[in-house]
Protein backbone atom coordinates (compact mmCIF):
# COMPACT_ATOMS: atom_id res chain seq x y z
CA UNK A 1 0.00 0.00 0.00
CA UNK A 2 1.31 3.45 -0.58
CA UNK A 3 -0.13 6.72 0.69
CA UNK A 4 -1.63 9.41 -1.43
CA UNK A 5 -1.47 13.03 -0.30
CA UNK A 6 -4.68 14.89 -1.74
CA UNK A 7 -6.63 18.58 -1.23
CA UNK A 8 -9.94 19.26 -1.84
CA UNK A 9 -13.36 20.35 -0.92
CA UNK A 10 -15.62 18.38 1.57
CA UNK A 11 -19.37 18.45 1.08
CA UNK A 12 -20.17 21.90 2.71
CA UNK A 13 -17.52 23.44 0.50
CA UNK A 14 -14.20 23.76 2.91
CA UNK A 15 -10.72 23.43 1.96
CA UNK A 16 -9.12 20.06 3.15
CA UNK A 17 -5.99 18.24 2.84
CA UNK A 18 -4.76 14.64 3.84
CA UNK A 19 -3.40 11.58 2.95
CA UNK A 20 -4.42 8.67 2.23
CA UNK A 21 -3.50 4.70 2.27
CA UNK A 22 -4.01 2.90 -1.29
CA UNK A 23 -2.54 0.41 -3.52
CA UNK A 24 -2.77 2.81 -6.91
CA UNK A 25 -3.65 6.51 -7.08
CA UNK A 26 -7.12 5.36 -8.85
CA UNK A 27 -8.31 3.56 -5.71
CA UNK A 28 -7.34 6.70 -3.39
CA UNK A 29 -9.35 9.08 -5.60
CA UNK A 30 -12.29 6.13 -5.59
CA UNK A 31 -11.84 6.45 -1.30
CA UNK A 32 -12.39 10.06 -1.01
CA UNK A 33 -14.88 10.46 -3.45
CA UNK A 34 -16.53 8.08 -1.08
CA UNK A 35 -16.63 10.16 1.51
CA UNK A 36 -18.08 13.01 -0.11
CA UNK A 37 -14.73 14.45 -1.14
CA UNK A 38 -14.50 16.59 -4.27
CA UNK A 39 -10.86 16.14 -5.28
CA UNK A 40 -8.27 19.05 -6.68
CA UNK A 41 -5.43 17.21 -6.44
CA UNK A 42 -4.22 13.79 -6.00
CA UNK A 43 -0.34 12.45 -5.95
CA UNK A 44 2.54 10.44 -3.87
CA UNK A 45 3.37 11.59 -0.86
CA UNK A 46 6.82 12.84 -0.98
CA UNK A 47 9.28 12.45 2.33
CA UNK A 48 9.90 13.84 4.77
CA UNK A 49 13.30 16.08 4.23
CA UNK A 50 14.50 16.31 7.78
CA UNK A 51 18.04 16.99 7.06
CA UNK A 52 17.49 19.38 3.95
CA UNK A 53 20.16 21.70 4.02
CA UNK A 54 17.72 24.66 3.26
CA UNK A 55 13.85 25.29 1.66
CA UNK A 56 10.51 24.56 3.13
CA UNK A 57 11.20 21.16 3.04
CA UNK A 58 12.96 20.66 6.38
CA UNK A 59 11.91 20.28 9.64
CA UNK A 60 13.86 21.71 12.00
CA UNK A 61 14.22 21.65 15.90
CA UNK A 62 12.44 24.85 15.82
CA UNK A 63 9.16 23.00 14.20
CA UNK A 64 9.67 20.06 16.84
CA UNK A 65 9.90 22.56 19.54
CA UNK A 66 6.68 24.36 18.44
CA UNK A 67 4.78 20.88 18.41
CA UNK A 68 5.81 19.90 21.74
CA UNK A 69 4.96 23.15 23.53
CA UNK A 70 1.38 23.69 21.41
CA UNK A 71 0.56 19.88 22.42
CA UNK A 72 1.17 20.71 25.99
CA UNK A 73 -1.02 23.87 25.90
CA UNK A 74 -3.74 22.25 23.93
CA UNK A 75 -3.28 19.07 26.23
CA UNK A 76 -3.41 21.08 29.56
CA UNK A 77 -6.67 22.25 28.33
CA UNK A 78 -8.09 19.14 27.90
CA UNK A 79 -8.05 18.62 24.33
CA UNK A 80 -7.36 14.57 23.03
CA UNK A 81 -4.44 14.07 21.20
CA UNK A 82 -5.83 13.67 18.25
CA UNK A 83 -7.79 16.47 18.10
CA UNK A 84 -5.32 18.69 19.04
CA UNK A 85 -3.24 17.35 16.11
CA UNK A 86 -5.59 18.26 13.77
CA UNK A 87 -6.15 21.84 14.92
CA UNK A 88 -2.37 22.48 14.77
CA UNK A 89 -2.64 20.53 11.17
CA UNK A 90 -4.97 23.37 9.90
CA UNK A 91 -3.76 26.20 11.46
CA UNK A 92 0.00 25.70 10.29
CA UNK A 93 1.06 27.06 7.17
CA UNK A 94 4.35 25.38 6.89
CA UNK A 95 4.16 22.84 4.28
CA UNK A 96 7.21 20.20 5.88
CA UNK A 97 5.50 20.72 9.35
CA UNK A 98 1.85 20.17 7.81
CA UNK A 99 3.09 17.93 5.95
CA UNK A 100 4.21 15.77 9.24
CA UNK A 101 0.77 16.63 11.48
CA UNK A 102 -1.33 14.93 8.33
CA UNK A 103 0.81 11.72 8.28
CA UNK A 104 0.67 11.62 12.49
CA UNK A 105 -2.98 12.59 12.26
CA UNK A 106 -3.23 9.82 9.30
CA UNK A 107 -1.56 7.16 11.49
CA UNK A 108 -3.35 8.00 14.99
CA UNK A 109 -7.00 7.63 13.44
CA UNK A 110 -6.02 4.45 12.27
CA UNK A 111 -5.90 2.97 16.14
CA UNK A 112 -1.42 3.63 16.55
CA UNK A 113 -0.69 5.28 20.07
CA UNK A 114 1.06 8.94 19.57
CA UNK A 115 4.42 7.24 20.40
CA UNK A 116 3.68 4.32 17.62
CA UNK A 117 3.85 7.18 15.30
CA UNK A 118 6.47 9.10 16.23
CA UNK A 119 8.86 5.60 16.47
CA UNK A 120 8.57 5.83 12.70
CA UNK A 121 9.56 9.31 12.56
CA UNK A 122 12.82 8.49 13.85
CA UNK A 123 15.05 11.13 12.34
CA UNK A 124 12.96 13.85 13.86
CA UNK A 125 11.86 12.22 17.49
CA UNK A 126 14.79 10.85 19.21
CA UNK A 127 14.67 7.72 21.28
CA UNK A 128 14.21 9.89 24.86
CA UNK A 129 11.41 11.91 23.41
CA UNK A 130 9.75 8.58 21.97
CA UNK A 131 10.23 6.65 25.17
CA UNK A 132 8.97 9.38 27.12
CA UNK A 133 5.81 9.60 25.12
CA UNK A 134 5.20 6.01 25.75
CA UNK A 135 5.66 6.56 29.48
CA UNK A 136 2.99 9.62 29.61
CA UNK A 137 0.54 7.76 28.03
CA UNK A 138 0.68 4.69 29.93
CA UNK A 139 0.74 7.09 33.05
CA UNK A 140 -1.93 9.43 31.80
CA UNK A 141 0.81 12.57 32.05
CA UNK A 142 1.37 13.34 28.69
CA UNK A 143 0.80 16.84 29.20
CA UNK A 144 3.69 16.96 31.81
CA UNK A 145 5.80 15.02 29.44
CA UNK A 146 4.99 17.24 27.23
CA UNK A 147 5.94 20.26 29.02
CA UNK A 148 9.22 18.90 30.17
CA UNK A 149 10.09 17.78 26.61
CA UNK A 150 9.25 21.69 25.28
CA UNK A 151 11.77 23.18 28.26
CA UNK A 152 14.53 21.01 26.95
CA UNK A 153 13.59 21.69 22.86
CA UNK A 154 13.66 25.66 24.16
CA UNK A 155 17.15 25.73 25.91
CA UNK A 156 18.16 23.59 23.12
CA UNK A 157 16.49 26.05 20.46
CA UNK A 158 18.24 29.29 22.16
CA UNK A 159 21.45 27.70 22.91
CA UNK A 160 21.96 26.64 18.96
CA UNK A 161 20.26 30.81 18.08
CA UNK A 162 23.02 32.17 20.24
CA UNK A 163 25.56 30.19 18.46
CA UNK A 164 24.57 31.02 14.98
CA UNK A 165 24.34 35.05 16.34
CA UNK A 166 27.92 34.64 17.75
CA UNK A 167 29.03 33.50 14.31
CA UNK A 168 27.54 35.43 12.21
CA UNK A 169 30.26 38.75 12.58
CA UNK A 170 33.44 36.01 12.02
CA UNK A 171 31.75 34.48 8.70
CA UNK A 172 31.54 37.91 7.58
CA UNK A 173 34.77 39.26 8.33
CA UNK A 174 36.16 35.99 6.63
CA UNK A 175 33.91 36.51 3.86
CA UNK A 176 35.68 39.78 3.48
CA UNK A 177 39.06 38.58 3.89
CA UNK A 178 39.13 36.26 1.14
CA UNK A 179 37.38 38.25 -1.48
CA UNK A 180 40.00 40.95 -0.49
CA UNK A 181 42.70 38.40 -0.92
CA UNK A 182 41.18 36.98 -4.50
CA UNK A 183 40.99 40.84 -5.69
CA UNK A 184 44.69 41.53 -4.76
CA UNK A 185 45.58 38.01 -6.22
CA UNK A 186 43.44 37.97 -9.54
CA UNK A 187 43.74 42.34 -10.60
CA UNK A 188 46.31 44.02 -8.44
CA UNK A 189 49.52 41.87 -8.59
CA UNK A 190 48.96 40.89 -12.40
CA UNK A 191 49.00 45.02 -13.11
CA UNK A 192 52.30 45.24 -10.95
CA UNK A 193 54.06 42.20 -12.82
CA UNK A 194 54.68 44.66 -15.48
CA UNK A 195 56.92 46.64 -13.25
CA UNK A 196 59.10 43.63 -12.47
CA UNK A 197 59.27 42.31 -16.11
CA UNK A 198 62.64 42.96 -17.30
CA UNK A 199 64.09 42.80 -13.44
CA UNK A 200 66.69 40.46 -12.41
CA UNK A 201 67.69 39.30 -9.19
CA UNK A 202 63.97 40.06 -7.40
CA UNK A 203 63.58 39.83 -4.16
CA UNK A 204 62.44 36.71 -2.67
CA UNK A 205 59.18 38.28 -0.82
CA UNK A 206 58.22 39.62 -4.57
CA UNK A 207 58.80 36.60 -6.54
CA UNK A 208 56.76 34.90 -3.69
CA UNK A 209 53.97 37.12 -4.35
CA UNK A 210 54.03 36.82 -8.39
CA UNK A 211 54.28 33.28 -8.10
CA UNK A 212 51.13 32.58 -5.95
CA UNK A 213 49.18 35.35 -8.08
CA UNK A 214 50.26 32.94 -10.94
CA UNK A 215 49.23 29.90 -9.40
CA UNK A 216 45.93 30.84 -8.25
CA UNK A 217 45.10 32.77 -11.41
CA UNK A 218 45.58 29.19 -13.21
CA UNK A 219 44.27 26.72 -10.52
CA UNK A 220 41.36 28.84 -8.60
CA UNK A 221 38.36 27.43 -10.13
CA UNK A 222 40.13 23.85 -8.91
CA UNK A 223 40.92 24.58 -5.79
CA UNK A 224 37.14 26.22 -5.37
CA UNK A 225 35.61 22.88 -7.20
CA UNK A 226 37.29 20.90 -4.42
CA UNK A 227 36.50 22.84 -1.46
CA UNK A 228 32.98 22.86 -2.63
CA UNK A 229 32.97 18.86 -3.82
CA UNK A 230 34.81 18.24 -0.26
CA UNK A 231 31.88 20.45 1.95
CA UNK A 232 29.67 18.18 -0.50
CA UNK A 233 31.07 14.63 0.94
CA UNK A 234 31.62 16.16 4.03
CA UNK A 235 27.59 16.87 4.67
CA UNK A 236 26.71 13.71 2.34
CA UNK A 237 28.42 11.50 4.90
CA UNK A 238 27.93 13.07 7.99
CA UNK A 239 25.74 10.19 9.28
CA UNK A 240 28.72 7.39 8.11
CA UNK A 241 29.11 5.20 11.67
CA UNK A 242 32.85 4.36 10.75
CA UNK A 243 33.22 8.74 10.49
CA UNK A 244 31.80 9.67 13.16
CA UNK A 245 33.90 7.12 15.80
CA UNK A 246 37.43 8.78 14.30
CA UNK A 247 35.65 12.27 14.67
CA UNK A 248 34.44 11.56 18.13
CA UNK A 249 37.74 9.89 19.03
CA UNK A 250 39.82 12.76 18.32
CA UNK A 251 37.62 15.63 19.36
CA UNK A 252 37.36 14.11 23.04
CA UNK A 253 41.06 14.88 22.82
CA UNK A 254 41.25 17.75 21.38
CA UNK A 255 41.57 20.54 24.73
CA UNK A 256 38.98 22.96 22.97
CA UNK A 257 36.33 20.92 21.82
CA UNK A 258 36.57 18.20 25.50
CA UNK A 259 34.52 20.63 27.77
CA UNK A 260 32.02 21.22 25.31
CA UNK A 261 31.60 17.58 24.87
CA UNK A 262 31.67 16.38 28.09
CA UNK A 263 29.17 19.37 29.03
CA UNK A 264 26.89 18.23 26.06
CA UNK A 265 26.60 14.82 26.93
CA UNK A 266 26.02 15.32 31.01
CA UNK A 267 23.27 17.46 29.90
CA UNK A 268 21.70 15.19 27.82
CA UNK A 269 22.10 12.29 29.94
CA UNK A 270 21.24 14.24 33.60
CA UNK A 271 18.16 15.48 31.71
CA UNK A 272 16.75 12.42 30.00
CA UNK A 273 17.14 10.61 33.55
CA UNK A 274 15.42 13.57 35.28
CA UNK A 275 12.25 13.41 33.40
CA UNK A 276 11.99 9.56 33.38
CA UNK A 277 12.34 9.92 37.19
CA UNK A 278 9.75 12.52 37.27
CA UNK A 279 7.31 10.51 35.00
CA UNK A 280 7.91 7.25 37.25
CA UNK A 281 10.38 5.18 35.62
CA UNK A 282 12.43 2.77 37.74
CA UNK A 283 16.01 3.94 38.27
CA UNK A 284 17.77 1.17 36.32
CA UNK A 285 15.53 1.31 33.14
CA UNK A 286 15.73 5.21 32.99
CA UNK A 287 19.65 4.96 33.14
CA UNK A 288 19.60 2.74 29.82
CA UNK A 289 17.10 5.02 28.14
CA UNK A 290 19.39 7.96 29.49
CA UNK A 291 22.39 6.08 28.25
CA UNK A 292 20.75 5.51 24.99
CA UNK A 293 20.80 9.83 24.60
CA UNK A 294 24.45 10.02 24.75
CA UNK A 295 25.81 10.45 21.28
CA UNK A 296 29.75 10.14 21.95
CA UNK A 297 30.19 6.43 21.44
CA UNK A 298 32.94 5.85 24.15
CA UNK A 299 31.17 8.13 26.67
CA UNK A 300 28.16 5.68 25.99
CA UNK A 301 30.33 3.25 26.28
CA UNK A 302 32.02 3.87 29.86
CA UNK A 303 28.62 4.63 31.37
CA UNK A 304 27.00 1.24 30.18
CA UNK A 305 29.94 -0.27 32.47
CA UNK A 306 28.91 1.63 35.27
CA UNK A 307 25.32 1.10 34.86
CA UNK A 308 25.94 -2.82 34.77
CA UNK A 309 27.89 -2.33 37.95
CA UNK A 310 24.69 -0.68 39.57
CA UNK A 311 22.54 -3.25 38.44
CA UNK A 312 25.46 -5.76 40.15
CA UNK A 313 24.22 -3.51 43.70
CA UNK A 314 27.01 -1.06 43.67
CA UNK A 315 26.28 1.94 44.53
CA UNK A 316 25.39 4.72 42.24
CA UNK A 317 27.22 7.53 42.84
CA UNK A 318 30.42 5.63 43.48
CA UNK A 319 29.88 3.73 39.92
CA UNK A 320 29.16 7.09 37.99
CA UNK A 321 32.56 8.84 39.71
CA UNK A 322 34.33 6.05 37.45
CA UNK A 323 33.06 8.27 34.26
CA UNK A 324 33.92 10.99 32.45
CA UNK A 325 29.98 12.36 32.82
CA UNK A 326 30.29 13.02 36.83
CA UNK A 327 33.50 14.76 38.29
CA UNK A 328 33.71 14.32 42.19
CA UNK A 329 31.67 17.66 42.41
CA UNK A 330 28.78 16.33 40.85
CA UNK A 331 29.53 12.77 42.43
CA UNK A 332 28.91 14.56 45.51
CA UNK A 333 25.50 15.83 45.10
CA UNK A 334 24.31 11.96 44.08
CA UNK A 335 25.64 10.71 47.54
CA UNK A 336 23.37 13.64 48.89
CA UNK A 337 20.69 12.83 46.52
CA UNK A 338 20.80 8.86 47.34
CA UNK A 339 20.71 10.01 51.19
CA UNK A 340 17.95 12.22 50.22
CA UNK A 341 15.57 9.91 48.05
CA UNK A 342 16.00 13.53 45.85
CA UNK A 343 17.31 11.82 43.06
CA UNK A 344 15.45 13.25 40.44
CA UNK A 345 15.98 16.40 41.53
CA UNK A 346 19.95 16.37 41.93
CA UNK A 347 20.04 15.01 38.40
CA UNK A 348 18.28 17.97 37.32
CA UNK A 349 20.49 19.97 39.38
CA UNK A 350 23.13 18.80 37.48
CA UNK A 351 21.48 19.20 33.88
CA UNK A 352 21.08 22.63 34.60
CA UNK A 353 24.46 23.72 36.26
CA UNK A 354 25.57 21.99 33.28
CA UNK A 355 23.48 24.10 30.90
CA UNK A 356 24.50 27.09 32.22
CA UNK A 357 28.49 26.03 31.80
CA UNK A 358 27.67 25.19 28.77
CA UNK A 359 26.63 28.67 27.90
CA UNK A 360 29.04 30.48 29.26
CA UNK A 361 31.85 28.09 26.91
CA UNK A 362 29.94 29.11 24.19
CA UNK A 363 30.49 32.86 25.05
CA UNK A 364 34.12 32.32 26.04
CA UNK A 365 34.64 30.91 22.76
CA UNK A 366 32.90 32.95 20.70
CA UNK A 367 34.43 36.17 22.14
CA UNK A 368 37.72 34.83 21.52
CA UNK A 369 37.60 33.45 18.20
CA UNK A 370 35.84 37.07 16.99
CA UNK A 371 39.68 38.78 17.91
CA UNK A 372 41.57 35.77 16.85
CA UNK A 373 40.08 35.49 13.56
CA UNK A 374 40.25 39.44 12.70
CA UNK A 375 43.81 39.04 14.03
CA UNK A 376 44.51 36.13 11.44
CA UNK A 377 42.49 37.25 8.91
CA UNK A 378 43.83 41.12 9.12
CA UNK A 379 47.69 39.36 9.14
CA UNK A 380 47.06 37.71 5.70
CA UNK A 381 45.41 40.82 3.88
CA UNK A 382 48.28 42.71 5.55
CA UNK A 383 51.12 40.88 4.91
CA UNK A 384 50.07 40.94 1.20
CA UNK A 385 49.82 44.61 1.27
CA UNK A 386 52.92 44.72 2.47
CA UNK A 387 54.93 42.49 0.54
CA UNK A 388 53.57 44.66 -2.36
CA UNK A 389 54.56 48.06 -1.08
CA UNK A 390 57.90 46.50 -0.02
CA UNK A 391 58.30 45.26 -3.89
CA UNK A 392 57.42 48.15 -5.21
CA UNK A 393 59.87 49.68 -2.98
CA UNK A 394 62.20 47.84 -4.31
CA UNK A 395 61.33 47.88 -8.06
CA UNK A 396 61.87 51.38 -7.76
CA UNK A 397 65.39 51.90 -5.75
CA UNK A 398 66.53 49.56 -9.21
CA UNK A 399 64.94 52.26 -11.42
CA UNK A 400 67.00 54.33 -9.57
Amino acid sequence: MAVFEYSGFDKSGARVTGSVEAATAESAQQILRQQGILLKSVAPEKPLQADAMFGSGRVDLADIEFLTAELSLLLDSGLKIDKGIDLLKSANKKPALAKLLNKISTELRSGKQLSQVLAGFNDLFDPLYINLISIGEKTGRLAAIFRQLAEDLAFKRDLQKKISQALTYPAVILFVCVASVLFIFNYVVPNMATMFERQQDLPFYTVMLLSSSAWLQQYQLLLFGAIALSIFLLFYYRKNKVLQQRWQWLAIRLPLFKPAILLVERIRFNGGLAMMLDAGVAIDQALELANGNIKHSELRAEMQIAISKIKRGDQLSVALRQTRLFPDFFASLLSVGEESGELARIFKEIAQRSQRQFTDWVSRFTSLLEPLLILVMGGIVGGVVVIMMLSITSATDVGL
